[in-house]
């Protein structure tokens, strides 16, 4: 079996939650004497659901999760399965709830990424969006930053930003942009069907996804540092946005 043909998700987090999640695993490769922690949970669960399991040596494991601390477990998935611009509203509809999406213009940090879906996850997110190009992959340092988050949120990927953002605005959503030269969240109405743009690391949003928004939002900064990164900055607004939901009712 290729590795190339198998998404690696590593570290014993995330494996959990994508066994729990019942995403598709071809493989689980374990360290040679790990034990403890959640790893007879593991291995319950990948004998219940009949996936094969390796003993390997650590150098095995160090090679398949490049960069990433696999803490004595690798698993290899099939690939992400790509949910709909369909599925998010259904899912939505299926809540009662009106959508709450979030956007990714073209982000490439995968520590980023991965924290944004881990938060998404946890403020009841419907769906993340993003770029087929000029974004960040989903691999393994995504799976586990997100930790096991990714098997939850619907994650979509779309072509053109500018035509997306056009199609939520005909399905009724308000498009709010994170931006630093946007009025303060705080005095803002983020109310009803909110799509949560964020932008690129270091460039912010894109002209033309910036003109398109429908309200550009911002958080006040009272220190040295004049910004957060995407992630800290996404998780503070998708809590507002939850926090005027929560008012609302």
């Amino acid at each position: 079996m290729s590795q190339e043909n198998n998404e690696i998700i590593a570290g014993r987090n995330a494996v959990l939650e994508a066994l729990r999640a019942e995403r598709p695993l071809n493989k689980i490769v374990l360290q040679e004497g790990a034990h403890g922690g959640s790893l007879n949970e593991i291995i319950a669960l990948a004998k219940e659901r009949r996936i094969p399991i390796e003993n390997a040596k650590q150098e095995k494991l160090d090679k398949l999760a490049v960069g990433v601390r696999h803490q004595g477990i690798v698993a290899l998935g099939a690939p992400i399965a790509f949910a709909s611009l369909d599925d998010v509203f259904q899912k939505a509809e299926e809540k009662s709830e009106p959508p709450f999406i979030i956007l990714l213009d073209e982000l490439q940090d995968p520590q980023n990424v991965g924290a944004i879906i881990r938060t998404a996850d946890a403020a009841g997110v419907h769906g993340v969006l993003m770029p087929k190009r000029r974004a960040c992959p989903l691999n393994s340092v995504v799976a586990k930053i997100s930790a096991g988050a990714i098997n939850y949120v619907p994650i979509v990927q779309i072509g053109n930003i500018a035509q997306t953002m056009d199609e939520l605005k005909a399905r009724g959503c308000w498009i709010v942009g994170a931006d630093m030269d946007g009025e303060c969240v705080y005095k803002s109405n983020v109310k009803g069907s909110i799509v949560l743009v964020v932008g690129a690391e270091g460039k912010g949003l894109g002209r033309l996804v910036k003109q398109k928004c429908d309200l550009i939002v911002s958080l006040p900064m009272h220190g040295g540092v004049n910004s957060l990164n995407a992630s800290n900055a996404a998780a503070v607004l998708m809590y507002e946005i939850v926090r005027q939901r929560l008012m609302g009712k």
